[in-house]
């Protein structure tokens, strides 16, 4: 993860929107013919940020919360409190296709500008079968209609809806709770699914796998519902407690396990044991006010291809910016300028079944890059607050925003 190749005073070939070649700039203007020149002297240029881990898909903000989280409270207390995941649920129910893709719109064009090319995006703000569809639905149209290239991931568990079943009075509320959990998890794997893969509306499925949302039975039900429809799998795991999810990922041989901010040398062993890569999202510990960072050295030296994105969301991590991911890696996670670079691009890649399309700049690949107004790729982590990215590229034609 340290050996980004790099090619000082380099060029590349693009035809048909994909590189031809990539080399000494000298040689390769040599063998350009009447190609366009596009001077990007004095800049670093990278393949564009692939952010393995987002929300891109919802309406509103959640600001209230974030001025709960200032005074103190904590993410478990403002979502009891009706905020969280729930107040998102509730916004994104009432907004309407048109509206949705117009907010997501501007969502993507933030990502462009922080140099990011791809991202996986979760539903998981409708909790219904057709609000889930219609987020799926609208992220299609979103991948049609922009520059940013949308790899779609179902997380119709990522919390339990409060109307999804009326309550007896007679029931204990331990036994309420656990039977409106069960009759949610049934409507997931009977219902939602089966849509969401006649549809081909999404290349994963996600379960968010906590105490107090989806227990470790509950997730493997979905999972492996979903793995036999043919979703590929990920999963938010152990993220407020270590309560077995990276060794969950690992028994369903999972593409990723994701956040494992609570996992132990148990966990990262099982994942080494199956090879599933931790996407690791120090944005969530930041704005939460957390210190509890994942194990992201132990990780490395185990051999796991460790992967950072942004987790935007509008809750927990609301920034589309990669660059500041970069920047928390290596102050937080302690992990170098070249390891957070490559997994933010080729290891994100990879976990998104794309590593032989995009992530490195690389004869054959799609012509997506990134150009950066510095000229030492480390100060891309080393500077924080502000933007560097001078111009994107996708498929080899320049994004305006």
């Amino acid at each position: 993860m340290s050996e980004l190749a790099i090619i000082r005073d380099g060029g590349m070939l693009i035809r048909d929107g994909k590189i031809d070649a990539v080399g000494p700039s000298d040689d390769i203007e040599k063998n350009a013919d009447d190609a366009q020149v596009v001077d990007l002297a004095g800049c670093v240029v990278l393949p564009g940020f692939v952010d393995a881990h987002t929300h891109l898909m919802f309406a509103g903000n959640r600001l209230d919360d974030f001025e709960r989280r200032a005074h103190g409270e904590t993410y478990v207390e403002i979502a009891q409190a009706g905020g969280g995941i729930w107040s998102t649920v509730e916004k994104t129910r009432a907004a309407s296709d048109v509206d949705l893709l117009a907010q997501a719109k501007k969502h993507a064009n933030w990502f462009l500008r922080c140099g990011t090319t791809t991202v996986e995006a979760k539903s998981g703000y409708g909790l219904t079968v057709e609000d889930e569809l219609k987020i799926l639905r609208v992220m299609r149209r979103l991948d049609e209609e922009t520059p940013l290239e949308i790899v779609p991931t179902f997380l119709g568990a990522h919390a339990v809806p409060r109307d999804v079943a009326p309550v007896s009075n007679s029931q204990t509320a331990e036994s309420a709770s656990y039977k409106v959990t069960a009759h949610y998890v049934d409507l997931v794997i009977n219902e939602m699914l089966p849509r969401v893969t006649a549809e081909r509306l999404a290349e994963f499925c996600d379960v968010f796998c906590e105490g107090g949302y989806f227990e470790i039975e509950e997730s493997r039900r979905i999972l492996s519902a979903a793995k036999k429809l043919g979703l590929k799998l990920r999963g938010h795991v152990d993220q407020l407690s270590n309560c077995g999810g990276a060794k969950l990922m690992a028994e369903l041989d999972a593409t990723t396990a994701d956040h494992l901010e609570k996992t132990d040398e148990l966990g990262i062993v099982a994942l080494k044991s199956r090879n599933v890569q931790p996407v690791l999202l120090p944005g969530s510990v930041y704005a939460l006010g957390s210190t509890s960072y994942p194990r992201a050295r132990e990780m490395i030296e185990t051999g796991l291809a460790v992967v950072l994105a942004t987790d935007f969301n509008p809750g927990s991590s609301p920034t589309p910016s990669m660059p500041m991911i970069l920047s928390l890696a290596c102050t937080q996670l302690k992990m170098s300028p070249a390891e957070a670079i490559t997994a933010a691009t080729i290891n994100a890649a990879y976990s998104l079944n794309r590593g032989n399309k995009i992530g490195s700049l690389e004869r054959g690949k799609l012509a997506n890059f990134s150009v950066f107004n510095c000229d030492d790729y480390r100060e891309l982590a080393y500077w924080f607050g502000f933007s560097q990215t001078s111009s994107v590229y996708v498929k080899g034609e320049r994004v305006n925003w």
